[in-house]
């Protein structure tokens, strides 16, 4: 009987394949031409964790899919995280107080978008399954009630925001000199927060079903705008008003509409290329099942979301008692360290993907060959942008504000961060085959252990106790950063991702 299932499901793939051709779609992968497996199959591969590369897969074709994925997620998260390095560059410019003032609502909207950020986990996952499985309908479906949901959820987040953003600033440590300033700045991204929230689902959807290339269009167009717009509104250009960090507020959240109107534009729109469609027509009527499934990865990425905004957000208090200049100086080296994200991040979704669908397929060889090639992609890229941060440190630091004290600390810092880049990006990257995988409870555990204990419990201890600084910051987040690679790594060796079950998946 198992032997029947997979014979049919091998015949639907490939003349799915053959139609492929024909309309001409997107690249096929590596794994679009691995039958698969029955169960015998998948049993025998659980009791060794070993098999060789199926037969016409070469490591050339696993790379080749590993890059098409990444390259251009990589390039539209380093333009997000490049524009808001302009962002802070050019309020830079006002004073270091500014700087801080808009570094302290980056808690606020985190907390308010860690929901949403759960339900893309979940989205991301069962599409990358679906699409594996060769179930574009179910895919499909599971767009369409993660953006009803998301709809939802984010306007209530959005009012709440809006209403509460000064206590919120205040709970991440805002002072007086601040608090103006960033409760502006975080009202007005209020405005703009169901768009970007619906944004975001997109992108996770189309990720889940490898096509990284059209969240970098629309994200792209979106930076330029912002710039831009951060041109116009900061300075006062064009005739504008000069509104200083309102401004900055301003065309972040018109440079996010532009991103929301094309992205919905690109799933809307049905083309031979695209394997996502959302068809107002087919309704938004909530569906158990696919709820089920999103929530079944999502609550406990939900869960890993909370814990890591508590632990930054009591860290961050801690930061910010060494006073507003290393806050400022923190906040710039925090947000150089998160362009080194974007590389692991960007690995990272492709490894998600494509370890989703291979599971999928039933084929958690394949899971384990795209996710050690990608971690080694990582790491090998990794050490390369270490490197950069050594040469260049100071004068990326110098890029944001000319004041000695921001410069010369800062520039020390940037040796921790260049330090860090092989650990950080290689713990990406298997996280996100963990996400691709389901196992999202892991990686919450992992996270409460690592940013809420021990980050916050060393930063207080170098910070109050030992009374050493930002550099005890810095410490700490070092400590976190090594000891939470060590136990992803322990979490990924034992192998049991490659054989979750997600329900009717």
């Amino acid at each position: 009987m198992e032997e029947s299932f997979c014979e049919l499901v091998n015949a639907r793939i490939g003349k799915a394949a053959m139609k492929k051709e024909k309309t001409a779609k997107v690249r096929s992968l590596a794994l679009d031409n691995v039958p698969f497996w029955t169960q015998e199959e998948t049993d025998e591969f659980r009791k060794t964790k070993k098999a060789p590369l199926p037969e016409g897969v070469t490591n050339k074709g696993i790379y080749k899919d590993i890059l098409t994925i990444a390259w251009p997620s990589m390039i539209e998260l380093a333009l997000t995280q490049l524009a808001s390095m302009v962002d802070l560059m050019m309020v830079g410019q006002i004073h270091y107080n500014a700087v801080t003032a808009v570094g302290l609502t980056t808690q606020p909207k985190f907390i308010l978008m860690m929901l949403i950020q759960s339900l893309c986990v979940g989205t991301t996952a069962m599409v990358a399954r679906f699409k594996g499985a060769g179930r574009p309908d179910r895919a499909n479906l599971i767009m369409r009630q993660s953006l009803m949901m998301t709809l939802v959820i984010s306007a209530v987040l959005a009012v709440l925001g809006y209403i509460f953003a000064n206590p919120l600033l205040r709970f991440v440590g805002a002072n007086n000199e601040t608090i103006k300033d960033a409760g502006d700045y975080l009202r007005i991204q209020m405005i703009g927060f169901v768009p970007l929230a619906l944004t975001f689902v997109c992108t996770a959807a189309l990720r889940g079903a490898g096509d990284s290339r059209t969240a970098m269009i629309y994200n792209t167009v979106a930076n330029v705008v912002n710039v831009f717009f951060n041109w116009v509104l900061i300075y006062g250009n064009l005739g504008a008003p000069k509104l200083g960090i309102i401004g900055a507020s301003l065309a972040t959240i018109i440079g996010q509409f532009t991103a929301f109107v094309i992205a919905m534009y690109k799933v809307m729109n049905k083309s031979p290329k695209q394997y996502l469609h959302l068809k107002l027509s087919d309704g938004f009527r909530p569906d158990k099942d696919a709820m089920a499934q999103i929530f079944s990865i999502g609550i406990p990425s939900m869960g890993e979301q909370l814990v890591m905004r508590v632990g930054m957000i009591i860290f961050g208090r801690l930061v910010v008692s060494t006073g507003n200049i290393f806050y400022a100086t923190h906040t710039v080296c925090m947000n150089i360290m998160s362009m080194s994200f974007m590389l692991g991040q960007a690995i990272a979704v492709s490894s998600t993907s494509l370890v989703g669908q291979s599971l999928g397929k039933n084929r958690p060889d394949m899971a384990k060959q795209y996710s050690l090639r990608a971690s080694t992609v990582g790491i090998a890229a990794s050490i390369v942008l270490a490197a950069v941060f050594i040469i260049f440190g100071k004068q990326l630091v110098g890029l944001y504000n000319d004041d000695p004290v921001v410069v010369e600390t800062g520039a020390k810092i940037m040796f921790y961060i260049a330090f860090l880049q092989p650990f950080q990006c290689g713990q990406f990257v298997l996280a996100g085959s963990l996400r691709g995988a389901g196992d999202t409870r892991a990686t919450a555990i992992i996270t409460l252990i690592t940013v809420l204990g021990l980050r916050t419990g060393l930063g207080f201890i170098f910070i109050r106790l030992l009374d050493m600084g930002l550099f005890g910051a810095w410490y700490a987040i070092a400590a976190d950063q090594i000891v939470r690679t060590v136990l992803v790594v322990l979490r990924y060796s034992q192998g049991n991702w490659m054989f979750l079950k997600i329900r009717n998946a």
